[in-house]
């Protein structure tokens, strides 16, 4: 074990410079970027740049909005409940001189990305960035899910991020230099027996990501990728990750706070993948090299005997 994980360490180590030397010929391509790669406005008679986070009353959403924030955005939030973001958008408006619109949306429902789109520009929203934050995960998967469930999964971890970054893409192209942020996951680099149908929508938001980020590249409008570890934005999700992945799983992981800000930070930078933390960076190396039966394999054993430990 000592063995594969300093080989993994090495693989990955290698995998991440060559990233970092791929991340630099494709800035290159896009012109103007550094130009407002801070971020902030600084110019008072401009009306401040505004970014909507579909997904943003909790968690890495919050945590992205509030990263915004700081950087002078105002921000336009998405979510089904409203409670919950109109407690987004009072801390974020008592925190930081911005303002915070809220819209209560269901993101699997197909009229949402057309209602969000046509509010924006009937509000004259000048769109910087759009964030795709919006996912479900779960302990239940694939063989376990029922029909409607496995739908709802799919309609909101893929379809909702390609809907508004179709009905939203006019109003990026007016603003530009501009930026589409979406969420994936680690899990989107390895097929996982345990959670086929989460890794597979991450993996799919994966390679929408790059396909977009070329086609938009010419518009001047820049698509990165969050790709995160272990995140522990609620209980469950801690302990499911100490359960599957033990001390290991808890060194990778990093705070929703900190994530939110390296992803506003190198969406802002022009990168098209980004993974918070050293661990976990090396770890996405590994996943990619590594050929798919392999790590399918690994996970598949790794969800067996937990599935074991659990029935004991």
């Amino acid at each position: 074990m000592k063995r594969f994980l300093l080989l993994a360490f090495c693989i990955g180590y290698m995998a991440n410079l060559q990233a970092q030397y791929l991340n630099m010929n494709d800035l290159l391509a896009i012109n103007d970027l550094d130009n407002v790669a801070a971020g902030v406005n600084t110019d008072s008679s401009q009306p401040a740049p505004c970014a909507l986070v579909a997904g943003g009353s909790r968690g890495i959403g919050f945590a992205i909005a509030e990263a915004l924030a700081k950087r002078g955005y105002d921000l336009v939030l998405i979510a089904r409940g409203m409670d919950g973001l109109t407690d987004a958008k009072n801390k974020l408006e008592e925190a930081y001189p911005v303002h915070v619109d809220v819209l209560s949306y269901d993101l699997s429902k197909a009229e949402s990305a057309t209602a969000i789109a046509d509010w924006c520009s009937t509000n004259n929203i000048k769109l910087k960035m759009l964030c795709n934050v919006a996912g479900l995960g779960g302990d239940e998967d694939y063989l376990s899910l029922s029909l409607d469930s496995l739908r709802y999964m799919v309609r909101l971890n893929i379809e909702s991020a390609m809907a508004l970054s179709l009905t939203l893409l006019p109003l990026l192209e007016k603003h530009t230099p501009a930026y589409i942020l979406n969420v994936a996951s680690m899990a989107g680099f390895a097929p996982i027996p345990s959670k086929n149908i989460y890794a597979a929508t991450k993996s799919a938001v994966i390679s929408f990501s790059y396909a977009l980020r070329y086609q938009l590249k010419e518009k001047h409008i820049s698509v990165s990728c969050l790709a995160p570890g272990p995140v522990y934005t609620k209980p469950s999700i801690e302990k499911e990750t100490k359960k599957q992945l033990g001390a290991f799983g808890d060194a990778m992981s990093v705070k929703p706070a900190r994530v939110g800000e390296i992803a506003v930070k190198k969406t802002l930078k022009g990168r098209p993948i980004i993974v918070p933390g050293t661990i976990a960076k090396i770890m996405s190396g590994v996943l990619r090299i590594l050929p798919k039966r392999f790590v399918t394999w690994i996970y598949g054993k790794a969800g067996d005997r937990s599935r074991r430990k659990t029935a004991k």
